[in-house]
């Protein structure tokens, strides 16, 4: 090539062939396949949170608080230690440590302010449920498709939409808060725990792939 001649712009957005949005989507992929473990774990919280609520509609709004701070708690500190992870392999953590300090922060609030009204209660659900839905679709477009893209969309999808109807009625009834809140911890649970598994397949197969190249004779 003339080197008067200016770099191709495909070539000029790329580093080693790849182009920069696809390596991100890898990373992302790569990163949850190896933290499958914790995405099984928060799941599994969220199923048990959702179906202890479901069983017990008639909880007092101090019970929900405590079993609601418990679950952002466990939650929040599954996504942290995720994040070191992902920091300690020098891929990107921002995503995974905003959510688990948000899921802390909300976790704290609500153990340290156990007189909450129901209706603050409910603004405040709404609210992480909202921050923590966007988190999660943008987390969801970065990864590829066969690694669960759709189910981890599904979850940040569901988790918005619970938001937004607490948000446009924050003064359903208690039982009937209960309910709403066991059915959204209950799919988005059922979904994490699907998502997980997809993800340790998926790693399993990249761990079997790179030992059989590294075996392949040269």
């Amino acid at each position: 090539m003339d080197p008067a001649t200016p770099a191709s712009p495909a070539r000029s957005a790329t580093s080693g062939g790849t182009p920069v949005p696809e390596r991100k989507v890898e990373a992302m992929s790569a990163l949850l396949a190896r933290n499958w473990w914790a995405v099984a774990i928060r799941g599994v919280c969220g199923i048990i949170f959702g179906l202890i609520a479901l069983f017990l509609p008639g909880a007092t709004i101090l019970t929900l608080v405590l079993f609601f701070s418990a679950y952002m708690l466990v939650d929040g500190i599954f996504g942290i230690v995720a994040a070191v992870r992902a920091a300690a392999h020098h891929e990107r953590w921002g995503i995974l440590v905003l959510e688990g300090i948000l899921n802390i922060a909300i976790g704290v609030i609500a153990l340290v302010w156990p007189g909450l009204t129901a209706l603050t209660f409910v603004l405040l659900v709404a609210a992480w449920a909202i921050v923590t839905g966007v988190l999660i679709v943008v987390a969801a477009v970065r990864l590829h498709a066969e690694y669960g893209r759709w189910w981890l969309l599904f979850s940040g999808v569901a988790s918005l939409i619970f938001g937004v109807l607490l948000a446009i009625a924050p003064l359903v009834g208690l039982v009937v808060l209960t309910w709403w809140m066991g059915a959204y911890a209950l799919i988005f649970g059922i979904m994490l725990v699907v998502l997980a598994l997809r993800l340790r397949v998926r790693k399993e197969t990249s761990t079997a792939a790179g030992a059989s190249t590294a075996a392949a004779p040269r």
